[in-house]
């Protein structure tokens, strides 16, 4: 009897993963399926499993296919499973290509290609659904955003759009996809969302047509450099009833919403300054360092230094100011920038020419909190006193390149429907951020 074993979250099940099992079932003549505990998806990155256990167990058992069900909880069980079982054939979707290969030494190995257009027609009656992402764009980020995307329950991407079609069909190939294009309304027909990721530019104009087509819409960062853009894009939003956000991933990851939580108790009593620092360097001819397509250090990096700071002291600032170095292009390649408060102040410092410590420090009267490089990934962060003594340290887990936390927020927000619960980045904190922005730019133009 050949004996064929594969695992999976199986999450919201639909008929993606009715097609593996039953195509794993034919790979032999008794099928065991793992399916994984919540703890361990935990673990292993994937950030808001919405079925219990059992209920996804309860799934996989309706379909007929498995004949036994095991529980898979800990990193090393498949290996241990494969040889405890007397396993013949190995499989599981071919999006984990490569990554049980180690297995061969023990059974044959087969990855099964996965179903393309996933709908949620297998899903019970409930308020979540599989909700269809295309993406505008086909750069770095975009390939980041697809691996990421993977461990987020409730979605699928469907698409690509790029209106030069060969960089469109190289992405839509590498992550297979069946639907790479460069006509606009074919895209449309396909998704329930966009994730823009496109040059910030043409961010206004996508949003506006993505919204005006009844589609939600999240944005990479910057989202908008125009107050007056960003006002008028959040009330189509709301008008239409959609969702709208800007992916800022620091917004949505645990470490900083953690770090907000600990320096709003007032542990280090009132707080009397923010300073934050982010520098990467860069060169060549590249976009972050043209001034046609409002590159440079301010528009590419400081949209989370300046989220730490509104989120710490607020949008009501009384006085801002900046300073530049710039390249022979007029590009900033160095930029402070200057906040004066009623009663606190804050500095924001970014750099795609000179390259600094990347850390975030919050002072206040009765202590301080310093987050060292990466701060914008928040893994861990020290509060500190006068007395050393009651230091505290805390530590707090970063998943992967940190996407899945802004993807999780935007199919939560999609499913739930619920403006109450945007509280990680509000509508008005897009829109400080716009607005200082937009500062920024029209500073430099005078500065030229």
């Amino acid at each position: 009897m050949k004996k064929v074993i594969t695992y999976g979250t199986f999450d919201l099940f639909h008929e993606g993963h009715y097609n593996l099992l039953k195509r794993a079932k034919d790979l032999g003549e008794y099928l065991i399926v793992g399916v994984t505990t919540e703890q361990f998806d935990e673990y292993r990155g994937k950030v808001n499993v919405i079925d219990s256990l059992m209920e996804r167990i309860e799934r996989v058992r309706q379909t007929g296919f498995a004949d036994e069900i095991i529980v898979e909880d800990h990193l090393g069980q498949k290996l241990d499973d494969v040889q405890k079982l007397g396993i013949d054939i190995f499989t599981v979707g071919s999006d984990w290509v490569g990554a049980f290969d180690y297995l061969k030494d023990y059974c044959e190995v087969i990855y099964l290609d996965r179903t393309k257009d996933v709908s949620s027609t297998m899903l019970r009656e409930k308020n979540q659904k599989i909700i269809k992402i295309g993406i505008i764009g086909s750069g770095r980020i975009a390939g980041r955003f697809m691996p990421e995307a993977k461990n987020v329950s409730a979605i699928n991407i469907e698409a690509v759009y790029n209106p030069r079609i060969e960089s469109a069909k190289k992405f839509g190939k590498k992550f297979d996809l069946d639907v790479y294009t460069d006509n606009w309304d074919f895209f449309l027909s396909k998704i329930d969302a966009v994730y823009i990721a496109s040059p910030h530019n043409a961010h206004y104009e996508y949003i506006k047509q993505a919204l005006t087509a009844d589609k939600h819409v999240l944005c990479e960062k910057p989202m908008i450099l125009n107050k007056t853009y960003a006002e008028e894009v959040f009330a189509l939003a709301k008008e239409k009833n959609l969702v709208l956000m800007e992916a800022i991933k620091t917004a949505y990851a645990p470490g900083f919403i953690k770090l907000l939580n600990i320096a709003k108790m007032r542990s280090i009593g009132k707080i009397y300054d923010v300073e934050a620092c982010f520098t990467r360097l860069a060169s060549g001819n590249i976009r972050e360092l043209k001034p046609e397509e409002n590159g440079g250090s301010f528009t590419e990096l400081a949209s989370a230094p300046l989220l730490a700071v509104i989120k710490l002291l607020g949008k009501d600032y009384d006085g801002l100011r900046f300073e530049s170095f710039t390249d022979k292009n007029g590009v900033d390649i160095y930029t402070k920038a200057y906040f004066k408060y009623k009663d606190s102040l804050a500095t924001v410092k970014v750099g795609l020419g000179v390259k600094s410590e990347g850390q975030l420090i919050i002072s206040g009267s009765n202590g301080y909190i310093i987050v060292d490089a990466p701060w914008w990934k928040t893994q861990g962060f020290e509060v500190r006193y006068e007395d050393t003594n009651k230091n505290e340290k805390f530590f707090v887990k970063y998943l992967g390149d940190g996407l899945r936390y802004e993807i999780n927020e935007f199919a939560a927000m999609i499913n739930k429907n619920d403006d109450k619960n945007r509280y990680k980045l509000t509508a008005g904190e897009s829109i400080a951020i716009a607005e200082i922005m937009e500062r920024f730019l029209t500073w430099r133009r005078k500065s030229e």
